[in-house]
Order: C-alpha cells, then structure tokens, then sequence
C-alpha cells in the first residue's frame, strides 16, 4: 500500500489561466482558526462551487465559521489531521478539489513547549500536501508562511530576499516548509504561491492557551490585570488586520503573475509592542499599569515588512488603520470573551 495514494491525473498539471476563483472546489487547512477562518468567510464572495475545511481543531472554534455557515450552508467541515495522508486524500478526492490554502499550523508558543513534536508536525503538513499535489491530487497550493522566519531585521525593511535567520524551533519548521514547497514546485512543476503574512490581528485570534499578545493584553485589561510586556516594549512588529491580509492573499491568488512567487503581506508599518499597548488601554479607558518580565527566548527585535511585490502583483492598500483596527478589535473581543467556545 502506498503511503500517499495516488489518483488517476497528470503528474505535471497544466498552468492555470482563469484568474477567478468561481466555481472552483477550494480546500483550506486550518479553516477553523483565526486567519483560516476569515479566509473562509472572504472566499464565500468569490462564489467558489465547493468550499471545505479541514481543521483538527488543536486551536481552531466552532464559532469561528458560524457566519460561513449561514452565509454559505453548503460548507463543509472536516475534523481531521492534515498529517493524514490517506484520509487527506480522500476528502480531496470527495470533493474534487482543485485548490488548497494551507493555513493549518502549531503555534509559535507550542513549539517552546514541545518543539520536537511542533516541528515535525508542521513540516509533516506541508510533506503530505507537496506529495498529494505531486501525485495530482490537486492543482494549486497556496502556502501560508510566517514573517518569523527571518529572525530579527538585519535591514530596516524585511523584503522577500531577507536572509532566513529562524529564532524559534516553529520558526524554523516554517522556513523549512517554505524550502519544501519551494523545492517540489521547482522539482516537479507544480503550481504554487508562498504567502508571508506579518503580524495579523483581528476577531478571532486565539484568546486562551498560545494567545498573542493583542487578546492577552484586551483580557488583562478587561479583568483589571496589569498588561503584560516580555523584555522592554521596544520591540517592533508589522501589524496588519486580518481582514486586510486575507483580501490580499485572494488578490494574490487571483493573479498570474504572483504563481510561483513567495511574497509578504503586511503594512508597510514598523510600531513598537508598547505603543500597540498604549492604543489599546487609551481605547479601553486606562486601567492598571504595564507589568514588564524577562524577555522570551527567540523573541525578535525588528519587523517592518517591505510590500512592495505585493503592490506590484495586486492593487492593495491596507483599509483598516491600526488604530481603527484594534478598535473592532477590542469591540469584538468585549462581546465574545464570556460567550465560549
């Protein structure tokens, strides 16, 4: 028996010229999850004939597709192991799938607790994914990536030829699986896109075990609890609104141009961890101080993300200003916190 079961289409499959996503079978790993699932809601505009989800649910919710259901009952939701190769296989086959995002991942905080096991699932993912498509399974795989795998900025702007300097064990299996897509692509033919989100925000984000920093600090301050800041606040990140990064990833997608390519998806926009803080307790009224504790191994320095490739392949601009999307933000977060799972 072979391990990846093989299905009766060409092993080099033609290029794909339609640039809609319209009456396409669609699959996304991970679809339950925080950008997964706005993922999905942003695909069920485009009219795809099928759209399927297949998340192990490890952080992904229920809640997190109750609005694709009602806007697109047709959805179907698998819960299930990416891993799996024989049973990835078949849903693929059931649904005639023609096009995967894969957004299915184990956190970065995971892999600081069980790094042997985040990093060989994560890179077991991507394997079984790169072998089903080689095996013509499907067309088209869209991998999302992580702007961790560049360390620390050893430039003022990150752009896509940045060195890969991983600092954290799923740094590292991120870059790995990015060399991975990139090697079979190259190898085989096949069509892909590598897609690097910076730091995305938004509704939805994981708010309990492995929760970022944004829901974290909008329970502490909910709760009367001082905010929490690692190290001294300095650091900078490339905040982005989630519903900005999936519009943009589905522009990518959508473009010839952009196949074959890795390319970033950020704001353009370098702001340190503290002033993320600040704007959200001026939001919420105050409330205690800032609490500061030792800096987290492998936490980096720097990250402002060049998005000129992605301006040259898709018209994007971001629409949701940090301010204003924090505030929807927080606004969600209010209503959600004490509805559970």
């Amino acid at each position: 028996m072979h391990l990846f079961p093989r299905r009766p289409r060409r092993l080099r499959p033609e290029r794909i010229t339609v640039p809609l996503l319209e009456a396409k079978n669609i699959l996304v790993t991970g679809g339950a999850g925080f950008i997964g699932s706005h993922l999905v809601d942003r695909l069920i505009s485009e009219r795809p004939a099928r759209l399927v989800v297949i998340d192990n649910f490890f952080l992904g919710k229920e809640r997190n597709l109750k609005d694709a259901r009602e806007r697109f009952p047709e959805l179907r939701i698998y819960r299930d192991d990416v891993t799996r190769p024989e049973r990835l296989a078949a849903i693929i086959r059931e649904n005639g799938v023609d096009l995967v995002f894969h957004l299915a991942v184990i956190p970065l905080p995971a892999s600081l607790e069980r790094p042997k096991w985040s990093f060989s699932q994560n890179v077991q993912m991507s394997l079984v994914l790169c072998e089903l498509m080689r095996r013509g399974h499907f067309r088209t795989l869209v991998h999302f990536s992580s702007s961790e795998v560049y360390g620390t900025a050893v430039e003022n702007v990150i752009n896509e030829d940045h060195p890969l300097e991983p600092l954290t064990p799923y740094a590292a299996s991120k870059a790995a699986c990015d060399h991975l897509v990139l090697s079979y692509a190259r190898t085989f033919g096949m069509e892909m896109t590598i897609i690097r989100p910076f730091n995305t925000y938004g509704p939805r984000q994981n708010e309990n075990r492995y929760a970022g920093i944004i829901p974290l600090t909008i329970q502490r301050i909910l709760g009367n609890t001082p905010p929490l800041v690692y190290g001294d606040g300095q650091q900078t990140r490339d905040f982005l609104y989630v519903a900005d990064t999936v519009d943009a990833a589905v522009r990518l997608v959508k473009a010839e141009r952009a196949r074959g390519q890795i390319v970033q998806i950020g704001s353009g926009v370098e702001t340190r961890i503290l002033d993320v803080i600040g704007i959200m307790r001026g939001y919420l009224g105050g409330g205690p101080e800032i609490r500061f504790a030792a800096a987290r191994p492998g936490d980096v320095r720097r990250h402002r993300a060049d998005i000129s490739r992605l301006k040259s392949l898709v018209e994007f601009e971001p629409r949701y200003p940090l301010k204003e999307g924090l505030a929807r933000t927080v606004d969600w977060y209010r209503r959600h916190l004490a509805s559970g799972p």
